[in-house]
């Protein structure tokens, strides 16, 4: 897990927050999923791996990366296709720190929600987040974390 000082332990959970008192929702800061624009003349899974490279340090296999499904988002302004994909991701994966290309003025920390706290995440309306990030918890719980809790 990434910290810097723009997040802070709740002391009831292991939920990192943004520091709003230092971060205000004005800014722009928010909890978001490792995401990338569609501007190379390759696949969007290959785009998909480079964009978790970059953002969280992983080097995720091809193989690895899960199509979930495909969708709009910004309906009535940008009308954006997005595709969704999973990836379970290991330590022996982990090659660098992430972060993003602060040169594209990326300012990016790679936070852990734990699973216990997965849908105390998605209900706080506190927590700037967009509504792919609630979709995609909602569809771990649904098809993924049956296949582990009772593991």
């Amino acid at each position: 897990m990434c910290k810097s000082e723009l997040t802070k332990q709740d002391s009831t959970s292991d939920i990192q927050h943004i520091d709003s008192t230092k971060y205000p929702g004005q800014i722009g800061i928010t909890y978001e999923l490792c995401a990338g624009i569609v501007d190379k003349d390759t696949g969007v899974n290959v785009i998909a791996q480079g964009e978790v490279l970059e953002e969280c340090g992983y080097q995720v296999p091809l193989d690895n990366l899960e199509k979930v499904t495909t969708y709009r988002s910004g309906v009535g302004t940008t009308g954006s296709l997005q595709t969704f994909y999973y990836a379970e991701v290991t330590d022996k994966m982990k090659v660098g720190y992430g972060g993003g290309v602060a040169e594209e003025g990326e300012m990016i920390d790679v936070i852990e929600v734990p699973v216990a706290d997965g849908m105390k995440f998605v209900m706080d309306e506190s927590i700037n987040k967009p509504v792919g990030m609630i979709f995609a918890i909602y569809w771990f719980f649904a098809n993924k974390w049956k296949l582990y809790e009772k593991s």
